[in-house]
């Protein structure tokens, strides 16, 4: 796709559907964005060696888009597809160019991609201390909810004995299965979220691994981490993009035995921290991870349309949509 827009200073802005070629480029803006934002001394040092631009790009080049003007990448945006949900991000523009209506414009191939993939429930995480991003994305329909906080915990060795399993040891035809078993599962706690993708692009990109948690032989969690440098982890750092586990009366305790077993990959792995996001409208989630060691080392503002979604007080989840 391509659609050309005028930013405020008059410049011809293009929109485009990402290619190999911009990566690169896309990445240095990503991280000078972020990190001219967060103060930083050396802003392209944000993020150190975790990588989110090529890894989103490799998931569903189809879903990435970018801003150049005069042949130079100058935003981008991602846009995730689980299923009956959607959800967006990062997107940035450079800094040259804040206050341009570039942002503005990346948001047009992103809702359009909702709209193709008839996603239900759609929502962003954005930093809840500026007024510019939160009223933004208002225009699109987006209202900010409960905060998100982003916790992690050091790596400590965990002798429970908790039965789980990697998705990458199931050969072809087990993998399969494994995967309609999963989506059993995410269905069960909000119709139509589907995580297929998300955890076809760990295995094939090899960014880290989807831990199966079993309780009396059935599926009772899932949890998809990326571990170490070129993820979205960055060095020593497990990662968890995504954990859930089944409803019923032992989901608390399920929930903990998921924490544990990612504990014990990260430990395997030889990696020193693990780190999950959790939407605090998911309380009971939230305090088990400090009940299990976890603190809060930042956070961010959800914005969702059109209702909560899956945050709500009694599903156990782990994700933060950065």
């Amino acid at each position: 796709m391509e659609q050309i827009f005028k930013s405020k200073a008059g410049e011809s802005v293009l929109i485009s559907t990402m290619q190999q070629g911009d990566l690169d480029a896309a990445d240095q803006v990503t991280r000078l964005a972020f990190g001219t934002f967060l103060g930083m001394p050396d802003p392209s040092q944000f993020m150190g060696d975790a990588d989110f631009v090529h890894t989103r790009w490799k998931a569903d080049p189809t879903a990435a888009f970018c801003a150049s003007i005069k042949h130079e990448i100058v935003g981008s945006v991602f846009a995730g597809n689980w299923g009956s949900v959607g959800f967006f991000g990062p997107l940035t523009t450079h800094p040259k160019l804040w206050d341009q209506g570039i942002a503005k414009y990346l948001m047009a191939p992103v809702m359009e991609c909702f709209q193709t993939w008839g996603s239900k429930h759609l929502g962003l995480f954005t930093f809840a201390q500026s007024i510019k991003h939160v009223s933004l994305y208002q225009k699109f329909g987006f209202y900010p909810r409960f905060l998100t906080a982003i916790m992690g915990k050091p790596v400590q060795q965990k002798l429970q004995n908790i039965v789980w399993s990697c998705f990458s040891d199931a050969g072809q035809q087990e993998a399969a299965s494994l995967l309609k078993q999963c989506y059993t599962l995410t269905d069960s706690v909000f119709e139509g979220l589907d995580l297929t993708r998300e955890i076809q692009s760990v295995s094939s990109q090899n960014l880290g691994e989807t831990v199966l948690l079993w309780a009396e032989g059935n599926l009772a969690g899932i949890a998809i981490c990326h571990c170490g440098p070129g993820t979205e982890a960055g060095s020593g750092t497990c990662y968890i993009k995504f954990g859930v586990v089944a409803p019923g009366s032992r989901s608390g305790q399920r929930f903990e035995e998921l924490l544990i077993a990612c504990e014990q990959l990260a430990g395997k792995r030889s990696l020193n921290k693990i780190v999950g996001g959790v939407n605090t409208a998911r309380r009971k989630a939230y305090e088990r991870m400090l009940a299990n060691g976890y603190a809060i080392n930042g956070q961010g503002v959800v914005m969702q349309q059109p209702d909560a979604g899956y945050n709500r007080e009694d599903v156990y989840l782990i994700d933060d949509w950065r």
